[in-house]
């Protein structure tokens, strides 16, 4: 898997996680896990929203995956098969 999908599963995982943790479970720079979460946040995959003085992150899990291949299959889909779960938490299916 890319380092983008290693994020986004840590995201979805623990949605207030400090990108210091996610830098160190992917095994990346903090400076890395910052810009692919600024990459997910423009293609409209994660929102952020500001809690006190931390971010929390949700999925929109709605939103095909961009591949042409892959476009049928909504990202949440994807999620949930890698977690190995029926929803996961944290995804907005609307």
């Amino acid at each position: 898997m890319t380092n983008h999908a290693h994020v986004l599963l840590c995201v979805v995982r623990d949605p207030q996680a400090r990108m210091r943790d996610v830098a160190e479970q992917v095994g990346i720079t903090e400076r890395a896990a910052q810009r692919i979460v600024a990459d997910l946040v423009k293609a409209g995959y994660l929102e952020r929203v500001r809690e006190g003085r931390r971010n929390r992150y949700r999925l929109h899990g709605e939103l095909p995956l961009r591949h042409p291949m892959d476009r049928d299959t909504a990202i949440g889909e994807l999620v949930a098969v890698l977690m190995g779960k029926d929803t996961p938490a944290g995804v907005n299916s609307t």
